[in-house]
């Protein structure tokens, strides 16, 4: 479809702004079936692989700048970002799988938190040795009912707003089997017009 489309475009003796403005939107698209193939790729691989995480040693230093620096690219200004980060402690588990979740619960955070609202990213240790990594926006909130089905796949809790925004309905249900793989345990926390807070929560075995 999008092949016809762009060839249709191409034979068609339209403005230059005109074009322009529909190959942007080509490439809008693209980017989104891209980022759902990926996401779909990532999620079978998951999926296929129920066995614990190894014990690998994460440098949560070199991860959580990754991810501050996602964030910011993400946000383009547009957002308040507070990252409090204690990067002592490290993470034992699989690298890509552990900043792929983290990395969704940010972005999420951001594309459905408002312009001048606030998207805080936190990582440490609790009173029980857990390591917690949290992210709390003052997005919109989620109804309560919602949030048993959010990790499942494609479940949208606004069609329309998940479309604005571009995710791929997938996000979620890969940090719930990231989480699986880890040990750990996802809460969601939301309040309608307040905003919302997830939080990864790993077992003390899994830190260093």
């Amino acid at each position: 479809v999008m092949m016809g489309f762009l060839e249709t475009v191409q034979t068609l003796n339209l403005p230059p702004e005109q074009k322009a403005q529909y190959l942007e939107m080509m490439m809008d698209q693209g980017k989104r079936m891209k980022n759902l193939v990926e996401d779909l790729l990532t999620l079978a691989n998951l999926e296929a692989n129920s066995q614990p995480a190894p014990l690998n040693s994460i440098s949560m230093s070199y991860l959580m700048s990754l991810i501050k620096n996602d964030a910011y690219a993400l946000s383009q200004g547009k957002h308040a970002l507070n990252m409090n980060l204690n990067t002592s402690c490290n993470l034992l588990g699989e690298e890509r799988e552990v900043l792929s979740a983290f990395s969704n619960l940010v972005s999420n955070a951001i594309r459905y938190t408002p312009e001048v609202g606030s998207v805080t990213v936190s990582w440490g240790i609790n009173a029980a040795g857990e390591g917690e990594f949290s992210v709390t926006d003052t997005g919109p909130g989620i109804s309560s009912e919602h949030i048993p089905r959010l990790t499942e796949r494609f479940y949208r809790v606004d069609r329309s707003r998940s479309r604005e925004t571009g995710g791929t309905g997938l996000g979620l249900a890969i940090v719930k089997h990231v989480a699986s793989r880890h040990q750990a345990q996802l809460v969601i926390e939301s309040t309608l017009g307040k905003g919302s807070t997830f939080t990864l929560r790993f077992p003390p075995e899994r830190i260093s």
